[in-house]
């Protein structure tokens, strides 16, 4: 499959997972898929894959992560990039999970995190701070430890 497909595969697969933590957060079939080691173990495949192949096949000369150059140049290797895009969408997959579920333990009502969770899916680190700012606000205390 060319890579290109891959990319635009992943892209779609990771949607319905986000669509369940949306709309249905506590259902079976979330908690089945989303709240498991399913998801990271899907997409880890590809992940592991595309990681290894650009490393055993060699990537770039000069693709290093030792600098900004040396990224953008190891980047440029289209493996290294959907590995790299993959990543980021188990991570904030894992994260708006999660989300979901201290949401759920510190008693914060879902519709309060929906616009967390949307920009967790769209800017990773933005809907982790605006969730972490809201849980703050709500539980009147601003740490991630629970509650005693």
């Amino acid at each position: 499959m060319a890579i290109e497909s891959i990319y635009t595969a992943v892209n779609a697969a990771i949607i319905p997972f986000w669509l369940l933590l949306l709309f249905v957060p506590h259902s079976k079939a979330t908690n089945l898929l989303v709240h498991s080691g399913a998801v990271p173990i899907m997409f880890g495949g590809v992940y592991i894959y595309y990681f290894v192949i650009s490393f055993i096949m060699g990537g770039p000369e000069g693709a290093s992560m030792n600098s900004i150059a040396g990224l953008q140049v190891a980047f440029s290797d289209p493996r290294t990039l959907v590995a790299a895009w993959v990543h980021y969408l188990v991570f904030d997959l894992f994260v708006g999970a999660w989300q979901v579920r201290d949401a759920r333990r510190e008693g914060i009502h879902h519709l309060a995190i929906v616009i967390p969770l949307l920009l967790t899916f769209m800017a990773g680190p933005l809907g982790l701070a605006l969730y972490i700012a809201l849980r703050g606000v709500w539980k009147k205390r601003f740490t991630l430890t629970e509650a005693a």
